[in-house]
């Protein structure tokens, strides 16, 4: 099946509008980027934490940057769904490259003119994201290895995550609402570990097809994915305990810090039901709940601190 070449058109809005709807499932990603946002800038800021409008604009912004990743992949990943995806929107010609990147132009551009107010350097930091995931597609377009290697192209590309949250750290910084420092690294990974546990845990399986991309398939095998999905959670956890220091707190303090390691219970049920009940995959509903659960308790954890 080969893909439709449509010019950028009077439609095109409506099929960037269908694309969206499937491709980019408001109800999963937008609420995970409002879900980052608040979390990670609730957990940054600490004491006297609320939100704002500069809150809102970074969490469209989080959203935004990754619509502009999905349109990305879509474009990067067009060779390998021809094969295993057939149905998906580009290959079928449903939408064309030239309309997905004129999408992510005019995402660049409102990115830019809505940070633009809340703080000197918020623009080119919000734009650091989208430019990387374009710097990393030429990148792989020239490089089989980095293309195809599961593990290399985890580590290449994993840091745009990374980026987008130094967004959020360092427009707050810029803004005087934060002093930057050492509490950067351990927030962070706070977000690192949270993410990697589901990249991990939604590409274990234990009977992987021929060709298709998942960690089970590389030297790791099934175990050792597994066990990586969850060390990541274990990651998480602990560097949140270094940030927030849950034990030096007393009285409902406490207990509002103490409520993000509740959440391990999840990656310790998708754990048990993948090596003790020997499922086929690892199931996906815990892996997403831990990320849910995880950032509403640190949501919740940062409005109960006391101005």
């Amino acid at each position: 099946m080969t893909t439709l070449s449509y010019p950028v058109s009077r439609r095109s809005p409506r099929r960037l509008g269908a694309f969206v709807l499937r491709m980019f499932r408001p109800r999963v990603y937008a609420t995970y980027g409002v879900l980052w946002a608040l979390a990670l800038e609730g957990s940054a800021v600490g004491s006297g934490w609320a939100p704002s409008w500069r809150t809102a604009v970074r969490a469209g912004t989080l959203v935004l940057i990754l619509l502009f990743l999905r349109m990305a992949d879509e474009q990067k990943d067009l060779g390998y769904d021809r094969v295993h995806h057939p149905d998906r929107p580009l290959v079928t010609g449903a939408i064309s490259v030239a309309e997905l990147r004129a999408a992510m132009a005019a995402i660049a551009l409102l990115v830019a003119v809505a940070n633009a107010p809340v703080s000197r350097w918020s623009a080119p930091l919000a734009l650091a994201a989208p430019g990387y995931a374009v710097l990393l597609a030429l990148l792989e377009r020239h490089s089989a290895r980095l293309r195809d290697g599961q593990l290399l192209n985890l580590a290449v590309t994993y840091p745009v995550q990374v980026i987008a949250g130094a967004y959020v750290y360092l427009s707050l910084a810029d803004g005087g609402t934060i002093a930057a420092g050492w509490r950067a690294v351990p927030l962070l990974l706070v977000f690192a570990g949270a993410f990697l546990h589901f990249e991990f845990a939604r590409k274990t399986e234990r009977d992987t097809a021929p060709g298709r991309r998942t960690y089970a398939s590389t030297v790791l095998g099934p175990a050792g994915s597994g066990l990586a999905a969850l060390l990541a959670a274990a990651v998480a956890a602990a560097a949140a305990l270094v940030l927030f220091r849950p034990w030096s707190l007393t009285g409902g303090d406490a207990v509002a810090a103490w409520l993000p390691y509740a959440a391990l219970v999840l990656p310790a049920l998708g754990g048990w039901q993948f090596f003790a009940r020997r499922r086929a995959t690892w199931p996906v509903l815990p892996a997403m709940g831990f990320i849910v659960v995880f950032y509403l308790a640190l949501i919740i954890q940062a409005l109960a601190q006391p101005k």
